[in-house]
């Protein structure tokens, strides 16, 4: 099959783009707004974008309390999502008014973050402390608006719980780190394969 993302004539019951780009990542962004409220919500448009310094990003569809928290503050915390916390990420997704907590709504508790002052969840395998670089936000390819927003942080600290070092490497087997796959659907990282990358010719 192949349709146009003008008339979006696929005749499916659902939209598959988002099921051809998986599996995603999830990134479990808390925040702070000026006022001192705490945010945490999960966005599976989220990646890494370079290593040194690390850069990742993530995008909102609408302009969101993350991003809105993100703009006054200029921080955010990226904690990694896993299997044992898969009900607690959802939960965190509701659409509650501004000023109520995720983490009370989900059960979660907060931890003080390093370096900056937005909090990671008590109990994650992994979080990465952010200073905002952008706020962007995207256009189609002939400049109309689209209301989606990528923001961009500068990863000053990153937080590994020791249990899911093995070997001197983070394993993701030993996290069981989630990942969003379309529709309702997410998979779980319990296995690995490995393939050494060619040398550079000469």
């Amino acid at each position: 099959m192949f349709y146009d993302t003008v008339s979006y004539d696929h005749g499916l019951p659902h939209d598959p783009v988002k099921a051809i780009v998986a599996p995603r990542p999830i990134g479990w962004i808390s925040t702070l707004d000026g006022q001192g409220r705490v945010n945490l919500a999960p966005y599976s448009f989220f990646n890494i974008f370079a290593s040194r310094p690390p850069i990742v990003g993530f995008s909102s569809e609408g302009m969101k309390d993350s991003v809105a928290f993100i703009q006054e503050s200029r921080e955010f915390v990226c904690n990694l999502v896993t299997y044992d916390m898969r009900n607690e990420m959802n939960a965190t997704s509701a659409p509650l008014p501004r000023g109520d907590s995720e983490f009370e709504h989900a059960g979660l508790e907060m931890e003080a973050s390093r370096l900056v002052k937005s909090p990671r969840v008590k109990g994650v395998a992994a979080a990465l402390e952010c200073k905002l670089v952008s706020v962007q936000e995207l256009t189609t390819f002939d400049g109309q608006p689209m209301d989606r927003y990528l923001v961009l942080g500068h990863v000053v600290g990153v937080y590994i719980d020791d249990r899911c070092i093995r070997d001197g490497r983070f394993d993701m087997t030993l996290a069981r780190t989630i990942a969003r796959c379309g529709y309702a659907d997410y998979a779980v990282v319990d296995e690995l394969f490995s393939i050494t990358r060619p040398l550079g010719g000469g």
